[in-house]
């Protein structure tokens, strides 16, 4: 709770004076009756005036007779009603101020919590769940104290308020009340019994229709490319199908409470009606009484159908609640040293030592992604990683960065343990080309800023030539300025690839790594690129992970990994000349006669 009230602390105002402005409606609305019920016995002549409260004695007496006495109770009326829409008005302007910051800042945490999580913790979560959270699970919280602040007072005020006028005006009558309340009281209790594990299915049902659409959308490509139309079809009608469903089933029990509410309702006002006439034929009660008991019955029963709601929206917003805590919860598996020592450690050459480094991506299982790996990359040096799919070459060179954290063992940066580092310091000396390219919506310039945001115009173009970029992204019409449409499918692969590894080295990190990141760009071009690797960032210790010999056999060492470990360390020749696993890449790749 201390979490959700937090939320609230920096709109106190807001939270207090909603409720209070709902309170003056309250008022009014108990007044109304009242006043109605004067026009009727006493502005009419059909009770004497003379057994009227003193206040209604006193203004017919002083507005000369019932006509009088009638325009001046309709003038309180109109000023009662317009106070009652300043406070209806009130209450709902600040309930909205309240519930949209309150679910902005909510927002805003998760956001800025999904932004700490490692890779590890990304992999708990679905895509589609993500957004969901963000934004239908947030929207639930907003809605419900919305709804809270505007009936958390008025509700409770109109049925107090009601019974108090009611009983004033017939004791006897409200004990027509007690028929209802228990039937009301089992409803509301089984409502929320059975709608809050409902609504949890229906949050994950709208998790897989996110996922559905998400992935559909990105890989739209692929699906047209394998015309697989007709099975996304289906997929997606499943998944809309099944939140549908748990939608429905969700909604059921509101679909069910209204009509038993308003026949509680209609049960009350038939038995008031019947016990009311009969006391108005014996003289027991007036006219303008019965027809205002009756106006506060309803009141009281609204009031009680307003309570009703709330708890099925409590329902709704407890369940994603739930669901947000799940993420504000998660525990960080890679923290930040925030010890002044780590103040002062920066990547100032590059040397990188993997000291009997094991890594296993599901915990509880035996199975190691990397086991025992020990290896020392001295600064400066061009290092090339190759190995069969899944021997472990980017889970090795995620720990650079610590994008993971090694289950064993320790990862050392210029003889410092990559944990005793600020991640900022340490990822600001590391520059990654990702195996998979990404590129964001806005213009080439603004994607290959995110290396370095107060890069120049020159600098710019001078990596964008190191990437062999350049010439293609002049050739373009808007040139540097040319707008990135989402996912970069407005350029090719080649394109993507050489635009990710300008944006690298516009960060002029110590460390480089390119991630298989020059497999769609023809080998001319791969050449270039090296070569300006070769000149350029000769301070700079530079990975390539690549699955063409071609790629690494110029580098100064390169690691041979198979199944998690590492199995060789040489030069091209040296590997070729006797370690079993480079030569069955090499001859796969190289013609025997070539090689020979």
């Amino acid at each position: 709770m201390k979490r959700w009230t937090s939320y609230a602390k920096p709109y106190a105002a807001y939270f207090i004076l909603g409720p209070l402005c709902m309170i003056i409606e309250v008022i009014g609305e108990a007044l109304m009756p009242k006043f109605l019920a004067n026009i009727i016995d006493y502005g009419t002549g059909q009770a004497d005036i003379s057994e009227a409260a003193s206040f209604y004695q006193w203004l017919y007496a002083h507005t000369g007779g019932a006509s009088p006495f009638i325009v001046a109770i309709m003038c309180a009326m109109i000023i009662t009603a317009m106070l009652m829409m300043t406070g209806g008005v009130g209450g709902a302007y600040f309930g909205a101020k309240a519930s949209v910051n309150y679910a902005a800042d909510l927002r805003s945490d998760i956001y800025k919590r999904v932004q700490e999580f490692s890779f590890a913790n990304i992999d708990k979560f679905s895509t589609g769940s993500l957004v969901t959270r963000l934004t239908n699970d947030v929207t639930q919280i907003q809605n419900f104290i919305n709804i809270l602040l505007r009936m958390c007072l008025r509700s409770p005020g109109m049925l107090i308020g009601g019974v108090i006028m009611a009983v004033m005006v017939s004791g006897k009558l409200t004990m027509c009340l007690l028929m209802v309340l228990p039937m009301i009281v089992v409803s509301v209790f089984f409502l929320i019994k059975v709608a809050l594990p409902r609504f949890t299915r229906q949050q994950s049902k709208i998790d897989a229709l996110n996922s559905t659409v998400q992935e559909n959308v990105t890989n739209i490509r692929v699906v047209k490319s394998f015309v697989r139309e007709d099975h996304e079809k289906e997929k997606f009608g499943k998944a809309n199908r099944e939140l549908k469903q748990s939608a429905f089933d969700a909604m059921r029990t509101m679909i069910m409470m209204q009509p038993a509410m308003t026949l509680f309702m209609n049960i009350t006002i038939i038995a008031i009606a019947w016990f009311g006439g009969n006391m108005l034929i014996r003289s027991e009660l007036t006219a303008g009484n019965l027809t205002a008991f009756i106006t506060y019955i309803i009141q009281i029963l609204m009031s009680l159908v307003m309570m009703t709601m709330i708890f099925v929206n409590l329902s709704r917003a407890m369940a994603s609640g739930r669901r947000i805590a799940e993420v504000l919860d998660e525990q960080i598996d890679i923290k930040d040293n925030e010890s002044e020592e780590a103040e002062d450690f920066t990547v100032r050459n590059g040397e990188i030592e993997f000291k009997n480094v094991s890594f296993r991506y599901y915990k509880n299982s035996d199975a190691k992604v990397l086991d025992s790996i020990n290896l020392k990359i001295p600064a400066g040096r061009t290092v090339g990683i190759i190995g069969s799919t899944g021997s472990g070459k980017s889970t090795l060179v995620s720990m650079i960065a610590r994008l993971y954290d090694a289950d064993e063992g320790e990862v050392l940066v210029d003889g410092v343990n990559v944990k005793d580092y600020k991640l900022y310091n340490l990822r600001e000396g590391v520059g990654f080309v990702l195996q998979k390219n990404l590129l964001f919506s806005g213009t080439i310039k603004d994607n290959l800023l995110w290396g370095n945001f107060e890069a120049s115009d020159e600098e710019v173009r001078e990596m964008a030539s190191y990437a062999q970029a350049d010439n293609f992204i002049t050739s373009f019409p808007d040139g540097y300025d040319t707008v990135i449409e989402q996912g970069g499918t407005n350029v090719s692969g080649g394109q993507k690839q050489r635009l990710c590894i300008a944006r690298a080295l516009l960060k002029k990190p110590k460390i480089l790594v390119l991630d298989d990141s020059t497999s769609a760009v023809d080998t001319a071009t791969e050449k270039r690129i090296r070569e300006a690797f070769a000149n350029e960032l000769q301070g700079s210790t530079k990975i390539i992970i690549a699955q063409r010999i071609s790629s690494v056999k110029d580098s100064d060492m390169i690691i041979v990994l198979d199944d998690g470990r590492v199995t060789g360390v040489g030069t091209h020749d040296e590997l070729l000349a006797g370690n079993p696993e480079y030569q069955e890449i090499y001859w796969s790749q190289v013609d025997k006669k070539e090689g020979a």
